[in-house]
């Protein structure tokens, strides 16, 4: 049995109950190469977990919480104690999908031993399957490292936020000869360090589908390729929660306008003193 955590809707709080033991392995994610798509989403906090959770194969817990929770200009101030709080929390909420959790800018590419001291943390203290690490073929020894130590790694190529000062931006990856060869080198040289499975961000889609054939673990496309093997979005990004979102996002719904307009419509009923009406206020005891 594993453990999940459900909200007590009396109380609005989170209570541990058992489950029986459904998440999805590793080998199970990767015999899915060239199979049924896989779903990932992100997610950084217990009740979304607990709703996206039955829906989807993959949960990422994305550095990219920086700027979705925390207001920040990039990915780069995130923190292992950041990773590890949220990464544990959509631990608790979800009992199905695999939970894969980013390894902040700093935490890993110091050296192997350094990579490994920080995903050994990440899997101990949130419960997680496995760690993603942004980068190429440097970073291959490390994938290789740690993959041979028992930590599972799923790769990211491409458009690399971490590295954004470095790439001068958040455009389309591999539109010049050279680094659409580059790219398609590095997703080799990660799969072949024994990735698990590779994220493909923000590239041209005929590198997409090249990648995609190139190596034999599953491909997630965000900006990329319906032919991938899976598809990430940031879930903030595909609810409408934004004003304004990149290029590949596909919104969903306007959860920010139904918010506003609920709230508008709260506002205006504390003030005309409609709310709290007879059924949001406790009578005496007879």
């Amino acid at each position: 049995m594993s453990t999940t955590f459900t909200i007590d809707t009396s109380t609005s709080r989170a209570n541990p109950t058992p489950a029986p033991m459904k998440r999805l392995t590793i080998p199970a994610i990767q015999a899915r190469k060239g199979g049924d798509p896989l779903v990932m989403l992100t997610a950084y906090t217990v009740r979304m977990a607990q709703l996206l959770d039955p829906h989807c194969d993959m949960l990422l817990v994305g550095d990219s919480l920086g700027q979705v929770i925390y207001g920040l200009p990039s990915t780069l101030p995130v923190t292992l104690d950041m990773m590890c709080a949220h990464g544990a929390a959509v631990v608790r909420g979800s009992y199905h999908a695999l939970v894969v959790i980013d390894m902040p800018f700093g935490s890993y590419e110091g050296s192997p031993e350094q990579a490994f001291a920080s995903a050994s943390r990440v899997l101990a203290e949130t419960g997680a399957a496995a760690v993603k690490m942004e980068g190429g073929a440097v970073m291959a020894p490390t994938v290789e490292f740690l993959t041979r130590r028992g930590i599972p790694v799923m790769g990211h190529v491409g458009l690399t936020p971490q590295a954004v000062n470095a790439l001068g931006g958040y455009g389309a990856r591999g539109r010049s000869n050279a680094e659409h060869a580059k790219i398609l080198d590095d997703a080799r040289a990660i799969a072949e360090a024994g990735a698990f499975g590779i994220v493909a961000e923000g590239v041209v889609e005929t590198l997409a589908k090249e990648i995609v054939a190139a190596v034999g673990c599953p491909v997630i496309g965000i900006g990329a390729s319906a032919e991938c093997d899976g598809q990430v979005l940031v879930i903030d990004d595909m609810l409408g929660m934004f004003d304004r979102t990149a290029r590949f996002v596909k919104r969903y719904e306007d959860l920010a306008g139904r918010i506003s307009a609920a709230v508008t419509t709260y506002a205006g009923e504390v003030r005309s003193r409609a709310f709290p009406g007879p059924e949001q206020v406790y009578a005496p005891k007879p």
